[in-house]
């Protein structure tokens, strides 16, 4: 078990659960601190020194490159750089490196943003003060979601894991979002081996461990209308 301080800035998101799962996955010793995003806590001047872009799921690694601490931002990034230091849930080889790189890509460019965009303008946007029910909108990203499944769906038709037979970050950076398909308003009844892929990562321990990590917290304690003007503050 390789044991390393991680100080990990987090709230129970997609987003936030990428980086827990890995942690847990990884063995990796660690210290959660919560960044409320609907209190505003991503424009604290201290978190902006660790993530200057303020969203959250960030780290510092105290015991970083030649043993002095290094912070990292954006979830893929972290991804990476936790895969290399650990040696585990990269490549074993260039070809298996490559294979991973662009399913994370993938996720990180493609399905992560259209996901959050459905969740956006299916789930909140119609309840916001004025109300914003947009059709064009809904129909676009719920149907851009579906095409991006169906993408998955083939590519899981011919391995057991994303980029092969292996779990690897690939899966980590997927499955946040993809678990959430019933809030994008996706069927999966014609997607067997997305769904049979669901079901596999979702049973593993320090999957659900890491996507439990401070659950209680998804449901809102700040008033919704003020979340609101802080979630979607430019």
């Amino acid at each position: 078990m390789v044991t390393v301080s991680i100080e990990l800035y987090y709230w129970p998101t997609p987003n936030g659960w990428k980086i827990s799962i890995a942690l847990e996955e990884m063995a990796l010793d660690y210290d959660t601190h919560l960044v409320d995003i609907t209190r505003g806590d991503q424009f604290d001047p201290a978190f902006l020194k660790v993530s200057p872009n303020n969203r959250m799921p960030a780290i510092i690694d105290r015991d970083g490159p030649e043993g002095v601490p290094i912070s990292v931002f954006e979830s893929g990034a972290i991804l990476l750089y936790l895969a290399r230091k650990t040696g585990q849930f990269g490549g074993r080889s260039e070809r298996e490196q490559v294979a991973i790189e662009q399913w994370l890509m993938w996720q990180m460019g493609g399905l992560g943003p259209m996901a959050g965009q459905a969740h956006h303008f299916l789930q909140y946007a119609p309840h916001m003060d004025p109300p914003q029910d947009l059709p064009y909108a809904k129909d676009r990203y719920r149907a851009e979601v579906g095409r991006l499944y169906g993408v998955l769906d083939r590519q899981l038709a011919r391995n057991e894991f994303v980029a092969g037979e292996r779990f690897t970050i690939a899966d980590m950076a997927i499955w946040p979002w993809a678990h959430l398909y019933k809030r994008q308003e996706q069927q999966i009844d014609d997607k067997p081996h997305f769904s049979r892929w669901l079901d596999t990562v979702s049973a593993r321990p320090a999957v659900r461990r890491g996507r439990d990590l401070h659950a209680e917290l998804r449901t809102a304690t700040t008033p919704k209308d003020q979340a609101q003007s802080i979630l979607f503050r430019r």
